[in-house]
C-alpha cells in the first residue's frame, strides 16, 4: 500500500504504473526468473528509494507499479530497474542470455503513466478547477446580504 513519504521539505505520494518489454518480445520469464526478478526489486527497495507495490509478469511484459520521491525521475526509475534486473536475471539465469542473443534483457523503450492515490485525471481536474469557489460563493452570498 503506498503511503505518504515525508522529507524535511515535502511530502509526497507520486505512484507509477510502468512496463518493460522484454527484448525481441520473447517469452522468456520462467517461474525461476520470475522470482529473481521479485527478489531484485526487494533489493532495490533497500538500496533506492523505489518502493515496489506490485511486480506482475505478462507474457514478453514485466508491469511494476511503485513509488518513489521527486528526486527521481520516471527516466531515472526505469532505467535503474531494468539496469539492476537484467544483470541479476542473467548471472542466475544464463540460458536466458543464451535465448536472448543481443546480450540485452529489455527492449530500449517502456510505458509510464503517473497513477493517483485519490483519482483520475477527470477527479483531479474537478478539483483542481473548482479551488476557491467556495470562498467566491460566500463573498457573493456576503454582498447579497448586505444589500437588504
Amino acid at each position: 500500500m503506498s503511503e505518504f513519504i515525508r522529507k524535511s521539505h515535502n511530502v509526497s505520494v507520486l505512484l507509477y504504473h510502468i512496463v518493460c518489454p522484454e527484448k525481441y518480445r520473447r517469452v522468456v520469464i520462467s517461474e525461476e526468473v520470475d522470482k529473481t526478478i521479485k527478489e531484485t526489486c526487494e533489493e532495490i527497495s533497500k538500496r533506492y528509494e523505489i518502493k515496489f507495490l506490485e511486480i506482475g509478469t505478462e507474457g514478453y511484459n514485466v508491469h511494476f507499479l511503485v513509488q518513489s520521491i521527486p528526486v527521481y525521475s520516471p527516466t531515472k526509475i526505469v532505467t535503474t530497474i531494468k539496469g539492476i534486473i537484467s544483470r541479476k536475471v542473467f548471472e542466475e539465469h544464463p540460458e536466458v542470455k543464451r535465448q536472448l542473443w543481443g546480450g540485452e534483457f529489455w527492449s530500449d523503450g517502456y510505458f509510464v503513466s503517473m497513477v493517483s492515490k485519490y483519482g483520475n485525471e477527470e477527479v483531479i481536474s474537478n478539483y483542481v478547477k473548482l479551488q476557491g469557489m467556495e470562498r467566491q460563493y460566500k463573498q457573493i452570498q456576503k454582498k447579497q446580504l448586505e444589500l437588504f
